[in-house]
């Protein structure tokens, strides 16, 4: 970067030409350690640090929760770690905004037979959006989180990079963030080799989270129990139906599909028929559970809509290329074809058939010969092709 005087000055550690002091950054905190740390290096590193936490659902029911983010404990946390690092924070209510964009889509699309994520969702719509432009609002230059994912400045902008950490890269669950809100955001951590390394920081900074555990739950899902959520949200859901062969022919009942997903081998209780059977597809429609031998899993071409490209360049013009993609979080990018068919919508071809692809999960684009991540997209409908 260059001053109106032509003399190039030193960038400070989150890209800005002036001293850490003269850059505001908004921290999302969480009250876990991952935000915590970023928080307090950011302050150690003289930056002017605000913290912000969102309460994202009711307050009341969530101090009687462990184990998510946003809980009501983890608004005190948060307040506490603020405090001990010396930065303002502030608690924004986003429940209508929370609910609106993120449990209700969440309700509707399992009603539907698919298997949402709605931590994408939620950074998507609430944290990159709505936080983002209130961070813009405070005045800030950037805003950072505790996310394990890499930023880099390239030739065409910024560019999202998997975490040094592979056990820890979030890249699959923030595919949806759009160039300009990547223009705008920071993630400290995602050059950090492990988690010890951030508890480590965490303790030498003295921060209470130190120690504290992970959160393993989807926030609004207890114990992770979605179908209880689901009857909670939309009464009379859990509508008895069939279970039924490839051929249609009746095998058995069930007790509502939401309590189904697709790949589920146990507990579908009809057992003694021969081969393991695997829950292959979902119709809320006629409420049937459509089941099938393992083989039937198998899905080569993976059409997928809602495609945020990061790529550089017009998608829908960019053509055929070889790419990697994710389709399931914990498993690894695999080698894939990469075919839009519109300005929002493509076809993957997988290299190798995946078995448990379902409606409602991310398709994650990767660079073949790098960590890049070139955007993704929401899988629509399964296809038994291989």
């Amino acid at each position: 970067m260059h001053d109106p005087r032509g003399a190039t000055r030193p960038l400070n550690s989150l890209g800005f030409a002036r001293p850490p002091a003269e850059t505001r950054v908004v921290v999302a905190m969480s009250g876990g350690v991952d935000s915590s740390v970023v928080a307090a290096q950011l302050k150690a590193e003289g930056y002017d640090v605000i913290g912000v936490t969102l309460q994202l659902y009711d307050h009341g029911a969530a101090l009687k929760k462990k184990g998510a983010c946003c809980a009501g404990q983890d608004i005190h946390d948060a307040r506490r770690v603020a405090e001990r690092i010396g930065i303002p924070h502030y608690v924004l209510d986003y429940e209508n905004r929370f609910r609106e964009s993120v449990i209700e889509e969440f309700a509707d699309a399992y009603l539907a037979g698919a298997t949402p994520v709605p931590c994408i969702r939620c950074n998507e719509r609430v944290k990159f959006r709505d936080l983002l432009q209130t961070a813009r609002e405070l005045d800030a230059d950037c805003m950072a989180t505790g996310h394990y994912i890499r930023r880099f400045d390239g030739p065409e902008g910024a560019e999202l990079h998997m975490a040094a950490d592979p056990d820890r890269d979030q890249s699959y669950f923030l595919f949806s963030t759009t160039q300009e809100q990547l223009d705008f955001l920071r993630f400290p951590l995602g050059g950090l080799a492990s988690k010890a390394q951030t508890r480590a920081l965490a303790a030498e900074h003295g921060l209470i989270v130190a120690d504290k555990p992970d959160s393993q739950d989807i926030c609004f899902v207890p114990e992770g129990n979605y179908a209880a959520v689901i009857e909670k949200l939309r009464p009379g859901a859990a509508e008895p139906g069939d279970i039924v062969d490839l051929d249609g022919n009746v095998l058995g009942g069930h007790r509502g599909v939401i309590h189904y997903t697709i790949g589920q081998r146990r507990g579908l209780g009809i057992g003694g028929l021969g081969d393991p059977l695997y829950v292959v597809r979902l119709d809320p429609d006629s409420r049937q559970v459509i089941v099938g031998p393992r083989a039937a899993l198998a899905t080569r071409i993976v059409p997928v809509a809602e495609v945020n490209w990061l790529g550089g360049g017009d998608f829908a013009a960019a053509g055929e290329r070889e790419i990697m993609v994710r389709i399931r979080s914990t498993r690894p990018p695999a080698p894939a074809i990469l075919r839009p068919t519109g300005p929002t919508t493509a076809e993957v071809e997988l290299a190798a058939a995946e078995e448990g692809v379902s409606p409602g999960q991310a398709c994650v684009f990767y660079d073949s010969g790098s960590t890049r991540v070139l955007g993704g997209g929401w899988i629509t409908i399964r296809e038994s092709r291989r």
